[in-house]
């Protein structure tokens, strides 16, 4: 597997507050990771750091051996498509055209029919076909979010940056999305995700690894079952767990318990 995304000592600070302190990883091509801490970690701050939504205080991040800042808007949209975490724009065009917009990296002067067949590929793979010429506005806000990553993924980017995008799904959704991601990055020769997630047990299921945030540091990097041990979620999260490990017919599963009292 090739190397896709480079982080190396990413620093970021809102004020004197440090919220990201000397970051640094890299993800290969055909990976799901899944970026693991507790609300104020600075899980989405450095999905938007690498997104260059925000501007990092220092560090180096690179997207296929090319430095972020080298780029312009158009190059960078085609390696990376961006699902935030609550959707607020509420366009009054139908669901179609919404997908369609993550074409635009690719559009010259005019919409051609592979963008339009890319689009209609992408309402099938996420189970949207019905929604095509509903309203987005109409839309509930789990049915948006829905069709903001089917956006992302039409875009056709190399990598999928994720900030909760199972968080306004029902459990059916969280479930089915999760694969679906899943098995467009196995399926792909050249693209990843990284994910910015609350639930273990969904992090646990579907990321080949897992980074773990704790006071602005990753303080574990690996396979689920190393990282997502009792020691870890008792240091990071401050409750008590019992891991119960992958089976054939089971995944790994988390089962959380009382908050651990400061001592």
């Amino acid at each position: 597997m090739t190397e896709l995304l480079s982080v190396e000592d990413l620093n970021f600070s809102w004020g004197s507050n440090e919220v990201l302190k000397g970051i640094s990883f890299s993800i290969k091509s055909n990976e799901v990771v899944a970026i693991l801490g507790v609300n104020g970690a600075g899980k989405s701050t450095l999905i938007k750091c690498i997104n260059r939504i925000l501007k990092m205080n220092s560090g180096t991040v690179k997207i296929q051996s090319l430095d972020l800042t080298s780029l312009n808007l158009i190059e960078l949209s085609k390696r990376m498509s961006y699902v935030p975490q609550t959707v607020r724009t509420s366009f009054s065009i139908d669901v179609f055209d919404v997908v369609l917009l993550g074409r635009r990296p690719h559009i010259n002067w005019r919409v051609s029919a592979n963008d339009q067949k890319i689009v209609s590929e992408t309402l099938r793979f996420l189970s949207l076909e019905d929604f095509a010429f509903r309203r987005f506005d109409q839309l509930s806000g789990g049915e948006r979010q829905r069709v903001i990553v089917a956006k992302a993924i039409a875009q056709g980017a190399n990598l999928l940056l994720m900030d909760e995008p199972t968080s306004d799904l029902d459990l059916k959704n969280q479930i089915s999305t999760m694969k679906n991601i899943v098995q467009l990055i196995s399926e792909s020769d050249d693209k990843s995700a990284l994910i910015a997630i609350h639930d273990i047990n969904i992090a646990a299921r579907f990321a080949d690894r897992i980074i773990l945030l704790h006071d602005g540091k990753i303080v574990s990097d690996g396979l689920p079952s190393e990282v997502l041990t009792s020691e870890n979620i008792g240091m990071v999260f401050g409750v008590t767990s019992q891991i119960i490990s992958r089976t054939d017919e089971q995944p790994m599963r988390i089962v959380v318990g009382d908050e651990i009292e400061e001592k």
